[in-house]
């Protein structure tokens, strides 16, 4: 049985921080917070809300 691969393909490295940067949530090099994701997965724009999304499962998938 093979697994499934439910990563995107197109994913952009670094789109969601920028994204970020210019909402005026983080400066320079910090880290995004929980919080700061949680106002970026409220977005109007649907592209925006998925990456959100996927960065919170990620931070998920990593403290375990």
């Amino acid at each position: 049985m093979t697994k499934k691969k439910w990563i995107p393909k197109d994913l952009k490295k670094g789109a969601l921080r920028a994204t970020a940067k210019r909402q005026g949530l983080i400066r320079g090099d910090e880290k995004l917070s929980s919080s700061d994701l949680s106002k970026l997965a409220n977005s109007k724009n649907p592209t925006t809300r998925k990456r959100a999304n996927l960065a919170k499962t990620f931070k998920k998938m990593r403290k375990r």
